[in-house]
């Protein structure tokens, strides 16, 4: 099978310049920093749309195959344009994701809604704008989704979300199809949701399940298309109910490191339609439309963050410490995960290692710690660090601790470059904030 874009570590158009810098997107990154400043989030184009076209490409055999990004992984405009070009709808989890698709000009029938505890008002903006699917995780929403349906004389069209009882080996945090999880149906309750879909306002059309995040393992693909094929007979079979669609989530792993070993995107595929052709046959029913929501494996391998190298610390017979102007609040998986990264000085990209450091945050945590134990050639204050594979959890995840301003974000392509994500300002950090008029004479 070829490999795909997941399977690298670097995004497709990283080299190193005439003047000895990394480069990417044709853009020299040293320059970037001074540009935009850092922390700088750095978005490769060419990259993003090629892993799209992996998927495409990997699936092409089995045209009902529809691609919807998880926009949970990072949620722009500006991404959304690109990944809505390349002809992926989308996985939205909130009314923030929704609305960020819609403004782009996303086809809002190719949008489906996620989440386990929607609110009203989600859901009332979910019916207003148009959402082709809601998946459905639990009986409180689905009595509540009814009322609002009958509220608005409308048909809503949804999914059921069920816990398929697959444990993949990831990280605990990121584990979605165990019994034990917050989200989703459990099997033995799915004929008590689809007895009352029957006398609601609601249309079943089919069955969603994700397995988690950062997958390797491949088999867990294969059990979970067995368990939706057979629910999907045994509800045809029980209800005289012709379920026509099965959402099997996303969660393919990206490289993050040498020693990650993650499957192609074509290995997957040729994976999941075979199991998807046997099982049919096995219990007998038609092959359904199959949707996919790859999120990480879509956006990460395409983003890289810059820093710029501040302060180091000795500890006496002990780790030398080398901090940089970020850390954990615009990367929280190192603390959250225990994640990994690879990096690269991005002005001496190919000079050799001569020391062991540990990488810090700027934070005031212990735990702000970026990369443990990396090997770098000599660190001066102002060398730019390039963090690979950063595009996805990290834009999204990002905070304002310590009231430190969130990165900028640009795009890369063909040697140009582009605001997508303004840098927040000193007064952006305090527009929201309000002092009564009781507390301002005792200042």
């Amino acid at each position: 099978m070829p490999n795909s874009v997941n399977q690298f570590i670097r995004p497709v158009t990283c080299s190193v310049n005439d003047n000895g810098n990394l480069e990417i997107g044709g853009c020299d990154v040293v320059e970037l920093a001074q540009t935009y400043g850092t922390p700088l989030y750095v978005i490769d184009e060419q990259t993003l749309r090629d892993i799209c076209r992996d998927y495409k490409r990997a699936f092409v055999a089995y045209p009902k195959v529809n691609m919807m990004y998880a926009s949970k992984a990072l949620c722009t405009m500006a991404t959304s344009a690109i990944i809505a070009s390349e002809g992926f709808g989308f996985d939205v989890v909130s009314a923030g994701e929704m609305y960020t698709v819609y403004k782009t000009g996303v086809d809002m029938s190719k949008v489906l809604f996620n989440g386990n505890n929607k609110s009203v008002d989600e859901l009332l903006l979910a019916l207003e704008l148009g959402v082709g699917r809601i998946s459905v995780d639990n009986f409180f929403e689905l009595s509540l989704l009814d009322e609002l349906a009958k509220s608005k004389n409308k048909t809503v069209d949804i999914l059921l979300r069920i816990t398929p009882g697959i444990e993949c080996h990831t990280h605990e945090y990121i584990q979605t199809g165990h019994l034990d999880s917050k989200f989703g149906f459990d099997l033995t309750q799915v004929d008590e949701a689809v007895e009352f879909i029957l006398s609601s306002n609601l249309k079943l059309h089919g069955l969603h399940a994700h397995i988690g995040s950062q997958i390797f393992e491949t088999k867990v693909y294969v059990d979970e298309i067995e368990i939706l094929i057979k629910e999907l007979a045994r509800l045809q079979d029980k209800y005289s109910i012709k379920l026509d669609e099965i959402n099997i989530g996303g969660g393919l792993g990206v490289k993050y490191t040498e020693s990650d070993v993650p499957p192609s995107v074509y290995t997957i595929a040729d994976l999941i339609l075979n199991a998807l052709h046997k099982a049919v046959g096995k219990y007998g029913i038609e092959e359904p439309s199959v949707f996919l929501e790859p999120g990480r494996s879509i956006i990460s391998t395409a983003g890289v963050t810059l820093y710029t190298i501040g302060s180091s610390k000795q500890v006496p017979n002990g780790k030398k410490y080398v901090a940089v102007d970020g850390g954990m609040a615009d990367n929280a998986r190192p603390s959250m995960y225990k994640a990994e990264y690879t990096a690269v000085v991005a002005n001496k990209p190919e000079e050799k290692s001569l020391q062991t450091v540990t990488i810090a945050g700027r934070f005031c945590e212990s735990g702000d710690i970026l990369i443990h134990n990396i090997n770098f050639p000599e660190l001066e204050e102002g060398d730019i660090l390039c963090v690979f594979n950063t595009g996805a959890y990290n834009y999204s995840m990002a905070s304002n601790y310590n009231r430190v301003e969130k990165p900028a974000m640009v795009l890369v392509n063909n040697s140009q470059s582009d605001i997508i994500v303004s840098r927040e300002s000193l007064d952006d950090l305090i527009a929201h904030d309000i002092t009564p008029d009781r507390l301002r004479a005792d200042v």
